[in-house]
């Protein structure tokens, strides 16, 4: 089985400890690791806001350096959407067997390698918040919780409208500034009726809006990509 890691723009740029949790977490489990060196942007920026023609090479080029390799593992819910759901569109020939191949981390440990207890430890109260692109339009289900819920130590507790978003939606965030901060408000004030010390997604770019929300209101909980909740072991905590 050749595996490759689809690191994304965000946890490239700003969460690269993610990236190191999922080739941590995946080697553990026997699977080798390849990162193509080459990869860029899956062009979900671009085409969201309207620029189809400039996200199709990218879409291109996500095929090309990914050509090879059995599965591509996501640890994003939006990118994986984003290939699976959107490439389709902008070109269905030159993309269809990387979307094919392509996985949300969560998928791929559930539906691929057959496994729900990783044999992780974390010792904390978690509340999960389920993206909208993992929920909506990849079907994750309840993929995200099972795992968690195998997870030595972890609490895993409920959260009051947790399938509503949380108003990040990427350039939602910048066009529509105010509705994203009422429900950037609304989610965390949900998180912090939990008393949970983390709260989870398999998303980052969700977790910094959450994340950022939470600070301002000085709460206690912090966010965690699910990566690093399963990475993490009693002998080797992260």
């Amino acid at each position: 089985m050749r595996v490759a890691l689809f690191i994304t723009c965000i946890n490239d740029a700003l969460y690269p400890r993610t990236g190191q949790a999922v080739v941590t977490l995946l080697e553990r489990l026997g699977v080798e690791v390849g990162f193509p060196d080459a990869q860029s942007c899956c062009g979900q920026p671009q085409f969201n806001t309207g620029y189809r023609s400039e996200a199709a090479p990218l879409a291109r080029r996500y095929a090309d350096v990914f050509r090879g390799y059995d599965h591509i593992v996501v640890p994003s819910g939006s990118c994986a959407a984003m290939v699976r759901d959107n490439y389709p569109r902008i070109d269905a020939d030159a993309t269809a067997g990387a979307v094919a191949r392509t996985r949300e981390l969560t998928e791929f440990l559930v539906d691929v390698l057959g496994v729900t207890d990783v044999g992780a430890y974390y010792p904390h109260t978690v509340t999960y918040h389920p993206t909208c692109h993992g929920l909506r339009m990849l079907g994750l289900g309840d993929r995200p919780r099972r795992l968690l819920e195998a997870v030595k130590g972890l609490r895993l507790v409920e959260l009051e409208g947790a399938e509503e978003c949380c108003g990040f939606g990427g350039t939602f965030a910048v066009k529509n500034a105010d509705v994203s901060a009422a429900m950037g408000a609304d989610k965390a004030r949900h998180i912090e009726e939990t008393d949970a010390e983390a709260v989870c997604t398999v998303d980052n770019s969700c977790l910094m809006h959450i994340g950022g929300v939470l600070r301002r209101r000085g709460a206690a909980a912090r966010p965690v990509h699910i990566a690093e909740i399963l990475a993490g072991t009693e002998e080797a905590p992260l």
